[in-house]
């Protein structure tokens, strides 16, 4: 979902800011691992690992965004209570300003593979900084270390 801040006061900075609003989830799996995906070539920030995620549709909240997404990318179902609100990122990129929420999750039904061509790895917490990441998701590495 793409936002456009309203005019700011007088005095601000009259830029407009294009915020893209996407939902991310750190999935832990039994044994403490986590899952990553990486992103495939043609898409920005190709090669680059994530958690798993995406962009909200308009009306969508952020829990259901990630419902969609993780069936569409992972083939897993995810219910809503399943879903533990844990921080957000918020970076700058060249142009657009990303906010993500982002969720843990312990439990889903079905075997996790990838229905849209990235790869995915399940890695250990302390192996997370080994995996280049984009700007927004690399900081969450030191909280997801510290909560588990």
């Amino acid at each position: 979902m793409t936002e456009f801040c309203p005019d700011p006061p007088s005095g601000w900075p009259r830029d407009l800011v294009n915020i893209v609003t996407v939902s991310a989830v750190v999935m832990i799996d039994i044994d403490g691992r986590v899952l990553i995906a990486q992103r495939p070539e043609g898409k920005s920030m190709a090669g680059l690992w994530e958690f798993p995620g995406g962009k909200l549709e308009p009306g969508e909240t952020p829990e259901r965004a990630l419902i969609r997404e993780l069936k569409e990318e992972l083939g897993v179902d995810i219910s809503e209570s399943c879903l533990a609100a844990f921080t957000f990122a918020s970076h700058t990129y060249d142009d657009f300003h990303l906010l993500m929420p982002v969720y843990l999750c312990r439990k889903w039904d079905g075997l996790v593979r990838p229905c849209e061509g990235q790869k995915l790895k399940w890695v250990k917490v302390g192996d997370l900084k080994t995996y280049p990441m984009p700007p927004a998701d690399a900081p969450l590495i030191a909280m997801i270390r510290d909560f588990l």
